[in-house]
């Protein structure tokens, strides 16, 4: 198992976004109420104190959707300017991305993912549960604003829906033939909407593959990134296509992040909700920093046998409480 050095920070559990897939239009959602939220100063004391002492020098903002956090382009700047960070990006819808990215530049951000699951605004709509308002053209424009602003490579998130926009994989592959643009296919997972999930399951990442050989050829990319995905390039092609197959081609000894909710849950896996810790609940209750990073430290050490790969053997039962916003991805 590689180091874990990779903390995932959610900044907000809102969005302005209803994915069918993370958070669908007719759950009843619970948000994390203002006063719980972790503060600007209770992040980068996290940061600062606990992880990066643990060796953790990767940061990831998400949300929700983190660019609707107040003061989102402070704390890229604070986290950004310190001497430990070697990466940090943010994960968005894209939506108001637009007004924002230069000012994200300049307080130090090089690297974001965009969700794009479609590039048919009906079928964008439809995933996104906001029929109707044309938000399709708004995510666009932020995705040409960030690669004008200079944001090089940009990467592109895609959750395969069978049934709804599979018949894309193709065209979504193509983005990356002129861009530098790395487009990543993500398998769809049983939270947020084990409705949907249930009624149209998952497409292997392989079978996607085989439709873009098909099409253009496929071969391995040396470009690798800090996640779990499977890099390949068409031949040629400026950019890269990842495939992260959570279901189908399990990479728990590879995983090397944790999550941080935007009420201050540490998760050490997305897919098990075992061995959380309360990091808020004990910054405020005055426990002592040196203490919680011995906790984190010995989570760390238990990670492994938490990994979601443990269900089989009965240590979680595969029901999750929290939405995958909720959770932040």
């Amino acid at each position: 198992m590689p180091p874990v050095d990779y903390l995932r920070i959610s900044l907000i559990d809102r969005c302005n976004f209803r994915c069918t897939y993370c958070m669908p239009e007719n759950a009843a959602l619970q948000y994390v109420q203002r006063d719980d939220v972790l503060t600007d100063d209770e992040i980068l004391t996290v940061v600062r104190e606990i992880f990066i002492p643990l060796g953790f020098r990767n940061w990831r903002l998400t949300g929700g959707e983190p660019l609707l956090r107040p003061g989102v382009v402070e704390v890229v700047r604070s986290l950004a300017k310190l001497p430990e960070t070697e990466d940090l990006a943010i994960t968005t819808n894209a939506f108001h991305l637009a007004p924002l990215a230069a000012d994200l530049y300049a307080a130090g951000l090089r690297r974001l993912n965009i969700s794009l699951d479609s590039l048919e605004p009906e079928i964008f709509e439809q995933i996104i549960g906001n029929q109707g308002r044309d938000r399709w053209g708004q995510v666009w424009e932020g995705i040409q604003t960030a690669h004008r602003v200079g944001f090089n490579p940009l990467k592109l998130n895609v959750v395969v829906i069978p049934g709804v926009n599979d018949h894309e994989v193709e065209a979504l592959a193509a983005l990356s033939i002129e861009q530098e643009w790395h487009v990543r296919f993500i398998e769809f997972m049983p939270i947020g909407n084990p409705e949907l999930f249930g009624a149209r399951a998952w497409i292997p990442s392989e079978e996607l593959r085989q439709r873009i050989r098909q099409r253009w050829g496929l071969e391995t990319s040396q470009v690798r990134g800090n996640g779990p995905a499977d890099v390949f390039q068409i031949p040629g092609a400026a950019g890269t296509l990842g495939f992260i197959s959570q279901m189908s081609e399990c990479f728990c000894d590879r995983c090397n992040r944790m999550r941080l909710s935007a009420d201050g849950w540490l998760r050490p896996c997305l897919l098990n909700e075992t061995g959380q810790i309360n990091l808020r609940q004990g910054l405020r209750d005055g426990i002592a920093i040196a203490t919680l990073r011995a906790q984190v430290a010995e989570l760390l050490a238990l990670k492994p046998e938490i990994n979601f790969k443990a269900r089989e053997s009965g240590t979680t039962t595969g029901h999750y409480h929290r939405t995958m916003s909720q959770i932040g991805g």
